[in-house]
């Protein structure tokens, strides 16, 4: 773990493809570890990324859970609740919920109770967590087959949260969703019309139109009057 964290600090731009090699090097050195040893490495390494002064690499630790699988196959609620408690922003809640927390609610080691929990959250984060966790149950690029099913519950109960990062994520759960039933988020659009913010609204409903999330923008012409 420490030289992990010293060749990491040792690159001349320690960005995300330059530090991925390394991962994929640790993640290649305990291939044969026990779940548990793999699970000590990742808490290891999380609790040194909230030192002060020290590189954030939980999402190194999550990605190394998650490529080791019988790491992977033995998350459970209270397993992932103690690797994510120290979310505090988008991007390591994104990589917690895609590559753990969803990935485990596929799979059925965690109940939908247990994510509708998260979404009743006072916590913000685990309120993103559950709806993020969804994007892992339909996402095809994160092994998402398609669980229409078991996304809309959870996109309901945060249909009137206007905090940011909960807007931003509902809106990505809906627009993945899409691809797999497309008539589930027209009506839940129909439905919840009256409280969902603008932005969640907007992007989405250009998704079904245009399948973008953004409508394209027409170039400016120079000269034009």
């Amino acid at each position: 773990m420490n030289e992990l964290f010293s060749r990491v600090n040792a690159l001349p731009t320690p960005t995300i493809p330059a530090i991925r090699p390394i991962r994929r090097e640790v993640s290649r050195r305990v291939a044969r570890f026990a779940a548990s040893e793999v699970l000590d490495i990742v808490r290891a390494i999380v609790y040194r990324s909230l030192g002060e002064g020290e590189r954030d690499l939980r999402w190194v630790g999550y990605e190394i859970a998650h490529y080791h699988r019988p790491t992977l196959a033995s998350l459970d609620r209270a397993t992932l609740e103690n690797l994510g408690a120290s979310l505090d922003s988008w991007d390591s809640v994104d990589v917690f919920s895609l590559y753990l927390s969803g990935p485990a609610w596929r799979n059925g080691q965690i109940s939908d109770e247990v994510v509708h929990r998260w979404a009743g959250s006072e916590d913000l984060w685990w309120r993103r967590v559950a709806l993020v966790s969804t994007v892992a149950l339909n996402l095809k690029a994160r092994g998402g087959t398609g669980d229409v099913a078991r996304t809309m519950p959870v996109c309901r109960m945060l249909a009137a949260d206007h905090e940011d990062m909960v807007e931003k994520a509902l809106s990505w759960a809906l627009r993945v969703v899409e691809q797999h039933d497309r008539r589930a988020v027209e009506a839940f659009l129909a439905e919840y019309d009256h409280c969902l913010a603008s932005r969640v609204k907007r992007e989405v409903r250009t998704k079904l139109n245009t399948g973008r999330k953004n409508p394209r923008r027409t170039p400016t012409v120079q000269g034009a009057s």
